[in-house]
C-alpha cells in the first residue's frame, strides 16, 4: 500500500508541476485581495486608539488583521479544484485506468490528498510573506508585531495545514462522489462561500453583529486565523477568550469531523460496482 500510496502522489506532485499556469492563476486572486481590499479599507483613519485594538482584535492595521485571514481563506479556497480534477479525470477514464491498477482505493484517494494539499499551504505561507514584503514596497505591509517563539511557529504551521488537508479531504471526497463538474462546483459553493462569510478571515470582529460573532467563533477559518493573529500580535491573546492552543483543540475537533465525513463518501464512492 505504502509503494501504490508513493507512487500516485509523485505522479500528482509531477502533473502539478507541469502546469505552472494553474499555480499563477490560483496566486492571482489572493493578490489582487491584498492589493485591493486590504489597501482601501483603512479603519484606522476614522477609528483610533483602544477602540482599533479591539475591532481588530490587537492588530495593529486593519492590513495585517486582513493578510492573517488571507492565509486561512486561501488554504480553503486552493483546495476548491481538487474534486474537480477527480470528475475531469473519470470522463477522460484517467481514474478508470488507475483504478484498473493494483492501487487501493485508500491509496488512490490518500495520494491525491497529499499532493492536493501541498499547494493550498504554500500559497497560505505565500501570502503571508507578500504582505509582509508589500511594506518594503511603499505599501501597506503586514507587521508583526509579536516575539514569534518556536511553539508559535508550530502553531501557525500547524493552523494552516491542519485547515487545508480537512477541506481538501471534504471536497476531494465529494469530487469522487459527483460525476458531473457543475453539479460540483454548485455543491461545493454551497459549503465554501457560507463557511467562508461566516468567518472573521476578513471582517473586523469587533464590528460584527452578536449573532455573527456567536456563528464565527466555531468556524474552523476562525479558529485557524484565530491562531496566526495571537502570534503574529503583541498584546492580541487580551482580546481572545482563548489560548491559541485551545483554537487548535478545535481545529483538530473539526478535521477529525471532516475526515470521518470524507472516508465514508470516499469508500462508498471507490466501493467496486455490483
Amino acid at each position: 500500500m505504502i509503494r501504490e500510496l508513493v507512487a500516485l502522489t509523485r505522479r500528482e506532485l509531477l502533473r502539478l508541476a507541469r502546469n505552472p499556469e494553474a499555480i499563477a492563476t490560483s496566486l492571482l486572486l489572493p493578490i489582487l485581495y491584498l492589493l485591493l481590499f486590504g489597501q482601501a479599507f483603512n479603519f484606522g483613519a476614522y477609528i483610533t486608539g483602544p477602540r482599533l485594538a479591539f475591532v481588530l482584535r490587537g492588530g495593529p492595521t486593519y492590513f495585517s488583521y486582513f493578510s492573517a485571514g488571507m492565509a486561512g481563506f486561501v488554504a480553503v479556497t486552493a483546495t476548491l479544484f481538487i474534486g474537480a480534477n477527480v470528475i475531469f479525470d473519470r470522463l477522460f477514464g484517467v481514474l478508470k485506468r488507475t483504478a484498473a491498477t493494483p492501487a487501493t482505493a485508500t491509496s488512490i484517494f490518500g495520494s491525491r490528498l497529499i499532493a492536493g494539499s501541498i499547494q493550498p499551504i504554500g500559497l497560505a505561507f505565500l501570502v503571508l510573506g507578500l504582505a509582509v514584503l508589500l511594506g518594503d514596497l511603499g505599501l501597506t505591509g503586514l507587521q508583526v508585531t509579536a516575539s514569534v517563539t518556536a511553539v508559535g511557529v508550530v502553531e501557525i504551521v500547524l493552523s494552516i495545514v491542519i485547515l487545508s488537508v480537512m477541506f481538501a479531504s471534504l471536497f476531494l471526497a465529494i469530487g469522487f462522489s459527483i460525476e458531473q463538474p457543475q453539479t460540483y462546483f454548485a455543491v461545493v459553493n454551497a459549503i465554501n462561500l457560507p463557511v467562508l462569510l461566516t468567518s472573521v478571515a476578513l471582517y473586523p470582529w469587533g464590528l460584527l453583529p452578536s449573532w455573527l460573532a456567536n456563528v464565527a467563533s466555531y468556524n474552523p477559518i476562525t479558529l485557524a486565523v484565530n491562531v496566526l493573529r495571537e502570534n503574529l500580535f503583541a498584546g492580541a491573546t487580551a482580546y481572545y477568550p482563548y489560548d491559541a492552543s485551545v483554537y487548535l483543540l478545535g481545529l483538530f475537533g473539526w478535521a477529525a469531523a471532516m475526515m470521518v465525513t470524507a472516508t465514508f463518501l470516499a469508500r462508498r464512492a471507490l466501493a467496486p460496482q455490483r
